[in-house]
C-alpha cells in the first residue's frame, strides 16, 4: 500500500489531497494502520482517496471514520457491485474540541425588498422536516404564470430588489422557465432546489435557458457525507445533490448551499464547512438554518409574528408572513396572493403595532 499525491477531481466533486491504495486488505489486517497514517499526512479539512478491492471495508470504514472524527463523503463503485471501490474521506480531528457553528444570521431585509413565490408544492423528496409538507404525493398547487407575473410587476414597481422561488421542487413546475425569465429580466432571482431533477430532458433545457448573471441556485445539502442528509431527505439523495451541484457549477451558475440542522446535529457543521471548502463554495454562499416547527417537523424553532421577521410569501392559496409558515393558518396574511400592495399594507400595519408596543414598554407596579 502507498500514499501518493494525485490530481484533483478523481472521485465525484471532491478534490483529494492524497490517495491510499488499500488493495485487498480489510480493516482487521493492517488497513486501519495504513489509513490512520495516511490521514495524518493530510491537513484537517482535506480529503483522502482510498482505493480498495475488499468489500468488507464498505461496512467497517464508516464506523471507523465516525470514531476517529473523520467523515466518509462518498463511495464510488468502479465494478458494478463487485468493486474495486473509491472512498473519499474528509479528515477531521477527534481530539480537538468541536466548536458548534451558530445558525446563519444577518440583518433583516426591509419589508418589500424581497418576495417569495411558492411555485408549487409537489416534490421528488419527502424531507422529514419539510415546512411546506411537500412530497411526491402532495397536491402540486401550481402557482399560475399570470399570477406570478402580476405579482412580480407589482413588486418591482414598489421597489422590490430580490425574488426567491421555492416549493416543493420548483423544477417540477412546467412553467418555471418562463416564470424565472420574467422575473430575472427585472430583479435578481434565487431558486431553492434539491438539484436532483434538472439533469436531463426538458428540465435540463429549462436550466440551461436561465441567465447565469441574474439567477442563483440555492441547493440543499445537510451534511458533508450522506449519513445525516440521507436520513433527513431519503436514501441516495446526498449523492444526487452533489451531482446537481456539479452540473450547475459546470454550466456557470452561482451556487449557494443551505443546510437544515437540528440542535443535536450542529456539531456536524464544521465538517460540512470543510467539505464546502473542498468543493470551492464561497463562505458567503453557505447557510446553516434551524429546523422550524412547521409542516412535517414535530420540533424546532417556534415561528410566530413575534419570533421571525416578515418575508412576504405568495402561494396559489394566498399570502403568508414567512416562507417557513405556509402550513400555519395563524400566519396567513390574505386568502389571495394579489394584489401584493394589500398584502404588504397588512404586514406594515402589524409591524407598526409591534414597534409601538416595544417602544411603550411596561411600567413597574410595586406592591411590596
Amino acid at each position: 500500500m502507498s500514499t501518493t499525491d494525485i490530481t484533483p477531481a478523481t472521485v465525484g466533486p471532491w478534490h483529494p489531497a492524497a490517495e491510499l491504495d488499500g488493495g485487498t486488505d480489510d480493516c482487521g489486517s493492517g488497513l486501519l494502520l495504513s489509513l490512520t497514517g495516511a490521514m495524518r499526512g493530510i491537513d484537517v479539512g482535506e480529503v483522502l482517496l482510498l482505493r480498495t478491492q475488499e468489500k468488507s471495508v464498505l461496512v467497517d470504514l464508516p464506523a471507523w471514520a465516525r470514531l476517529a472524527g473523520h467523515e466518509l463523503l462518498t463511495v464510488v463503485d468502479d465494478g458494478a457491485g463487485s468493486g474495486p471501490w473509491r472512498l473519499a474521506i474528509l479528515r477531521g480531528e477527534r481530539t480537538r474540541a468541536v466548536q458548534e457553528p451558530v445558525f446563519t444570521g444577518g440583518a433583516a431585509a426591509p419589508l418589500g425588498s424581497r418576495l417569495w413565490l411558492y411555485s408549487n408544492f409537489h416534490c421528488n423528496l419527502a424531507c422529514d422536516y419539510c415546512c411546506a409538507q411537500s412530497s411526491p404525493k402532495a397536491d402540486p398547487r401550481l402557482l399560475p404564470l399570470d399570477v406570478a407575473s402580476t405579482a412580480i410587476d407589482e413588486f418591482v414597481a414598489q421597489g422590490g430588489r430580490e425574488l426567491l422561488v421555492t416549493g416543493g421542487e420548483p423544477f417540477l413546475h412546467p412553467d418555471l422557465g418562463a416564470m424565472v425569465a420574467y422575473g430575472s429580466e427585472r430583479v435578481p432571482v434565487v431558486i431553492l432546489t434539491n438539484a436532483m431533477v434538472f439533469g436531463r430532458g426538458t428540465r435540463r433545457e429549462t436550466l440551461e435557458s436561465m441567465d447565469r448573471e441574474r439567477v442563483t441556485l440555492q441547493v440543499s445539502l445537510d451534511s458533508a457525507g450522506p449519513a445525516l442528509h440521507d436520513r433527513q431527505r431519503g436514501s441516495g439523495s446526498h449523492a444526487r445533490a452533489l451531482v446537481g451541484i456539479g452540473l450547475a457549477r459546470e454550466l456557470g451558475f452561482r451556487v449557494r448551499v443551505a443546510a437544515t440542522l437540528r440542535d443535536e446535529d450542529l456539531a456536524t457543521g464544521g465538517r460540512l464547512h470543510a467539505a464546502l471548502d473542498n468543493l470551492g463554495v464561497a463562505v458567503e454562499d453557505r447557510l446553516i438554518r434551524p429546523v422550524a416547527a412547521e409542516g412535517f417537523a414535530d420540533d424546532g424553532l417556534h415561528v410566530s409574528l413575534d419570533t421571525v421577521e416578515p418575508e412576504p410569501t405568495l402561494t396559489v392559496d394566498g399570502a403568508w408572513w414567512h416562507p417557513v409558515a405556509v402550513t400555519n393558518t395563524h400566519l396567513k396574511v390574505s386568502d389571495s396572493p394579489l394584489p401584493l400592495s394589500d398584502v404588504l399594507d397588512v404586514m406594515r400595519d402589524v409591524l407598526a403595532v409591534q414597534v409601538a408596543g416595544a417602544a411603550e414598554g411596561r411600567a413597574v407596579f410595586r406592591c411590596t
